[in-house]
């Protein structure tokens, strides 16, 4: 679903990535884990179609993503990925309920029509009694679950998630984890996430370690 090609990157002349190839299937959850500075976040920041490859390419159910602008690219991020990151990201003037819907508002559609789907989703990740309260009257775990509400709105293909837990205690970072897990059991959710908690890592179908700009090893759950 997700294929990544001879991806490389570099930044003032100094190669971070040096020629990655990836592969993910539907349902299948991924976490990319590495030294700081091994090119992690670029990797996943390239493979959302936030930061362009120097060279290699980005297909997204068999589109070269990698190599869309403007208008296309931005319809491709906002209907086929979701993402997560370390800091929530939240708009702080609106609602729980609202900043759930802005990327389908983007898309084109109403509150209205989204509040069904919305509210829904805020019962699965268990913040249906915060819809109307805005980011700062909520605990980081609500938001942090808000922000993965408002990645799920449009059924996106693959949810894309840089240290989705970096910012919360372990109580709550242990909660986001298995949601992530349920989330792919009830949805056949696909994500690619990139985590230093060795514990959440090692939960995944598949670990690809990054060291010096390659896939130093991949490692495969056991069943």
């Amino acid at each position: 679903m997700l294929k990544a090609i001879n991806i490389k990157k570099s930044y003032g002349g100094v190669p971070v990535l040096k020629g990655i190839d990836i592969e993910v299937q539907k349902g299948e959850v991924v976490t990319i884990v590495g030294a700081s500075g091994a090119g992690k976040s670029t990797l996943l920041q390239i493979l959302g179609t936030l930061d362009k490859p120097d060279d290699g390419e980005v297909l997204l159910n068999g589109q070269n993503v990698s190599s869309m602008e403007g208008d296309e690219l931005a319809k491709i991020r906002n209907l086929e990925m979701g993402f997560v990151f370390q800091f929530h990201n939240l708009l702080p003037e609106f609602t729980a309920l609202e900043n759930i819907c802005m990327p389908g508002m983007i898309k084109g559609l109403t509150l209205d029509e989204l509040k069904p789907k919305a509210l829904e989703l805020m019962e699965m990740l268990n913040i249906s009694h915060r819809q109307d309260h805005k980011p700062a009257e909520m605990s980081g775990g609500e938001q942090q679950r808000t922000a993965v509400a408002r990645a799920l709105i449009n059924d996106p293909s693959i949810i894309f998630a840089d240290e989705p837990s970096g910012n919360l205690d372990s109580h709550n970072a242990d909660s986001l984890h298995k949601l992530f897990f349920q989330l792919r059991e009830d949805l056949n959710q696909t994500f690619v996430i990139v985590t230093h908690n060795k514990e959440f890592a090692s939960m995944a179908d598949r670990i690809l370690e990054i060291a010096d700009g390659q896939i130093y090893q991949e490692v495969k759950k056991q069943v």
